[in-house]
This record gives structure tokens, C-alpha cells and sequence, in this order.
């Protein structure tokens, strides 16, 4: 199938301007597989290391030589004549010549760089599809786009606390369609927006940050587009919610701040996230309690009692040890998936395999700062995850995702299901 002869990296630039990993990994038979890797600004305490350059006097420390010199001198070395199709045995190898628990050695980024890079030269050297070297023949689920709509938080410079305010088209028959709604919701909203002497900023994923004044307003903003479509909220199309509690969180007295600067208890913003479930047609919410606060998440998880779609991102970090600990705990019922908070692509999958054995939705998704790589997009088709999320449908490192999904749909034919006709939760 192909040994490995050498492995470069170098760095390139995300979506925001900030230097990443790109990284090429050939084979003794011709094939060249790449993969680049994003990075996220809202990142939980307990992700993979990625390691930067700190030196404050080239891309104010964000640069990333250290990481890919990582790359072209050790794993080079290292992983030279291995078979590129061995994925496993690779990933478990770079973990090792890393040797700590955080991958802070040789940088989680270099370490996906090139875990991302095998898969496709793999892929590749079995001439196979991605999703299909990933998944097998069973890889044919088309998921639900869980699309931005309205950014706040710390991703836009605005009023509105939640981070993200997204749409899911569940009622569609196909992906293809399912994304037609979104877009036609986006473009309603702008238009709404306009009206209402809005200023359409965009933030860093494509959604649009305009300086509403509050929470409420901007989901009602959302569903006034959704009827604009001539679509029913809360029953074609759902309302989704990411808080990134962590980001709002004062743990000296352990409150939350909103951007009003008023300060909730805990008990409060709790009974302020159910209020909001509770008026509007939301059926998934993601990180609404501290990253930290494990006992406030079992409250919040037996308040929702499996009626919405709750997800922890910054809480399990596609950490399989973390997710053990909410599983046993009753915490959640959907974990977000994001490569780099755990590093491999193999740790990546064996994340979501356990969600899915134990009925935890995984959610594939993707960071503030990503490049022109739609590695998720396999993924998620590969695994039959069954939700996206990939931004809005604006800038095209956000768009290229459901891009390569629309291709995935053509390629499948007739064979592939929309999870949208197969989404467990209703309202």
C-alpha cells in the first residue's frame, strides 16, 4: 500500500490571519497526502497543546516554527518506512515519541498535521474517498447543517452573550436541500437586519455580529428570517444555541458576567438558559455551564431530561476520558468533536464511536480559525455523525465544508440517507 518516505511542513495562514501547520506526506508509490490544521479562539482548558512560537517579535508569538520543525526533523525521522495506511499504529507512535498527557512536546498541531496528512495518503493509496477509507462501505449519512446565523460572545464585538445562534434545516430530504434553507434563511435575515438599521459586520465564522441589544432580540431576528422562507420554526427548522459558558464564568465568585456587566448566580443564569429554551423553538444547546462546574451540569442535564440535543465542547474536548466521566454521570447526551482538541485522527474516532455506543450525539465541528481544509466533512459522512457544524454559509473556509458535502451527496447517488428525516429530538 506504500511506505512513508518523507513528511514536510510549513506554515500557512487560517481564516484570521494567524500562522498554522500544512503538512505533505509522501509515499514510496508517488502519493502525496495533505492535511492543515485549524485553531480555535474560544478553546476549553483541557484541549491538546498547540504549541506556538511565543516570540513576540514575529506574529506576536503566534507563529508555529517550533511545531513544524517538530514535524520535519522527528516525525520525519521517526515515521519514515512506516505503511501510510497503518493509521492507528502511526497515531499511537507520534503519542509516544511525544510522551506527555497534553501532546505539549512535539504540539498537538503537529501532531494533527500529520495524522490528518496519512489519512488522506492513505485514503489516496487504496483509491478510496476519505469518507470511505474512514468509515467503510457502511459511511452513508449525510448530516444536518448546524448553521450560524448571529455571533456574539467573545467572537463578535457586540451585545449579544450567546457565542452562537444557529438554525438546523431538519425537515429537508436531502443535504443539498437542507443547505438551500439555510442559505435562504441567511439571506432573509440579512435582509430583515438591513431593515432594522442593523450594520451586517461578520464575525469570524461567517455569521453576522450586529450590535443587537440583547439575546432575545437576536433569536427573534432569527425566526422572523425563518418565516421569511416560508418555513415553520420548530418544526422545519430548529433554533441552536452555544453559549461558551466558560467565556462569561467570574470564578472568583463564581457567577455569570454578561456584556450588560450584570452578574448572574448560578442558579439564575440556569433558570435564564431554561427560560430561553422554554420561549423559543431551540432543540440543541452547547457549553451552557462552566467548563469546571461538573455538579451544575448534572443539574442543567436533569432540567433538560433528554428533551434537546445538550453538548459539551469545552467540557469533553473530544477527550475520551472526560466523556467516560459524563457518561457515568449522566452529564449531556452530545459531545462536540473537534480534531485539534484531541490531536489524532485515531483519538478523534475512537471519541466518537464511544458517544455513539452509549447514545451521545457527536457533533463534527469546526474552530474560529480554519483553513481551506475540509477534512470534517469526511469525517462526518465517514462516521455517519449525523450534525455539522461548519459556520455560516459565508467565507469560503466555512462554505468549502458544505461544499465537499454536496460533492459527498453526488458521489453517494441514491445511497445515502439525510439525518435530518432521522434526528431523534422534537418539540
Amino acid at each position: 500500500m506504500g511506505r512513508i518516505v518523507q513528511i514536510i511542513a510549513r506554515q500557512i495562514f487560517d481564516s484570521r490571519g494567524i500562522p498554522t501547520i500544512e503538512a505533505d506526506v509522501f509515499t514510496d508509490r508517488g502519493i502525496i497526502g495533505r492535511a492543515s490544521v485549524p485553531s480555535g479562539s474560544s478553546s476549553g482548558k483541557y484541549e491538546a497543546f498547540e504549541l506556538r512560537d511565543n516570540d513576540k517579535g514575529r506574529f506576536l508569538g503566534k507563529g508555529v516554527t517550533k511545531a513544524i520543525y517538530n514535524i520535519n526533523k522527528v516525525l520525519n525521522e521517526e515515521l519514515r518506512g512506516q505503511l501510510v495506511t497503518d493509521q492507528v499504529g502511526i497515531d499511537m507512535l507520534m503519542n509516544q515519541l511525544d510522551g506527555t498527557e497534553n501532546k505539549s512536546h512535539l504540539g498537538a498541531n503537529a501532531i494533527l498535521a500529520v495524522s490528518m496528512a496519512v489519512a488522506r495518503a492513505g485514503a489516496i493509496s487504496t483509491n478510496q474517498t476519505l469518507f470511505r477509507y474512514l468509515g467503510g462501505v457502511n459511511a452513508n449519512t449525510l448530516p444536518i447543517p448546524m448553521m450560524n446565523m448571529i455571533s456574539g460572545g467573545i467572537n463578535a464585538n457586540n451585545n449579544i452573550d450567546i457565542q452562537d445562534i444557529m438554525i438546523l434545516p431538519v425537515s429537508a430530504n436531502s443535504f443539498s436541500e437542507a443547505f438551500r434553507i439555510g442559505v435562504e434563511v441567511y439571506y432573509h435575515l440579512q435582509i430583515i437586519l438591513k431593515e432594522n438599521g442593523y450594520w451586517l459586520q461578520v464575525a469570524e465564522d461567517g455569521g453576522l455580529a450586529p450590535n443587537i441589544e440583547s439575546n432575545e432580540k437576536a433569536i427573534e431576528f432569527i425566526i422572523k428570517a425563518i418565516e421569511a422562507s416560508n418555513h415553520k420554526p420548530g418544526k422545519d427548522i430548529y433554533i441552536a444555541l452555544d453559549f461558551a459558558a466558560s467565556y462569561m464564568h467570574n470564578s472568583q465568585n463564581d457567577t455569570y458576567v454578561l456584556k450588560n456587566k450584570k452578574e448572574l448566580t448560578k442558579k439564575d443564569w440556569i433558570n435564564y438558559c431554561i427560560e430561553l429554551i422554554n420561549k423559543y423553538p431551540i432543540i440543541a444547546v452547547e457549553d451552557p455551564i462552566s467548563q469546571e462546574d461538573w455538579e451544575s451540569w448534572k443539574i442543567f442535564s436533569e432540567a433538560i431530561n433528554d428533551n434537546i440535543l445538550l453538548i459539551g465542547d469545552d467540557l469533553f474536548v473530544t477527550n475520551s476520558e472526560r466523556l467516560i466521566k459524563g457518561i457515568v454521570n449522566g452529564i449531556a447526551n452530545g459531545i462536540s468533536i473537534k480534531l485539534n482538541q484531541v490531536g489524532t485522527v485515531t483519538e478523534a474516532l475512537n471519541t466518537i464511536q464511544l458517544a455513539s455506543n452509549y447514545g451521545y450525539y457527536p457533533v463534527i465541528s469546526h474552530r474560529s480559525g480554519e483553513t481551506e481544509d475540509s477534512f470534517i466533512s469526511e469525517l462526518c459522512v465517514g462516521t455517519n455523525a449525523g450534525i455539522i457544524r461548519a459556520g455560516a454559509p459565508c467565507r469560503i473556509e466555512r462554505v468549502n465544508k458544505y461544499n465537499q458535502l454536496l460533492r459527498i451527496e453526488e458521489t453517494l447517488g441514491n445511497s445515502y440517507i439525510y439525518h435530518g428525516q432521522y434526528f431523534k429530538y422534537s418539540r
